[in-house]
């Protein structure tokens, strides 16, 4: 179960990227050219909020199940000495939890706003900071803080 979680949420990581991507582009536009905040533009906001929480069940699932994990809270001392235990342990598990927060705040603040104008500002504020903590929390084969492949 567990390696089949690990690949589901590495393959759910790219469907984040990907609708976020496109939810910080529709917002920029949006509000650059004070565009009308259509139904297509709503269901951009919902689905990328959605996907991302998705994501967020699958990564409990994978840290309630993963021996790491359970390494660490059994020896936190020796565990905090190894930084691959703690960054998934600690450091991607609280700024992803963090990032989905602010992701979930800015749809919402994003759909009660009075405006066109201030609906696409706020999507596209929101979800840019919560995609640039999702970005340094994943572990990209690049990433100075803990790297994995591309594809697990």
């Amino acid at each position: 179960m567990y390696s089949t979680l690990i690949f589901l949420h590495s393959l759910t990581r790219w469907l984040v990227v990907i609708s976020l991507t496109y939810a910080i582009y529709r917002g920029y536009t949006g509000f650059k050219f004070q565009k009308t905040f259509t139904r297509t533009d709503n269901a951009v906001r919902h689905w990328t909020a959605t996907i991302a929480h998705i994501q967020l069940i699958i990564g409990i699932l994978v840290y309630t199940q993963s021996p790491s994990i359970k390494y660490f809270w059994k020896h936190a001392r020796e565990a905090l000495r190894n930084w691959d235990v703690t960054f998934y342990s600690l450091v991607h598990a609280l700024i992803m939890l963090l990032a989905i927060v602010l992701l979930t705040i800015g749809s919402a603040k994003s759909k009660r706003m009075p405006t066109d104008p201030e609906k696409f500002k706020t999507m596209l504020l929101w979800f840019f900071i919560a995609f640039v903590l999702i970005f340094i929390a994943i572990p990209w084969p690049f990433s100075p803080l803990s790297n994995r492949p591309f594809f697990r």
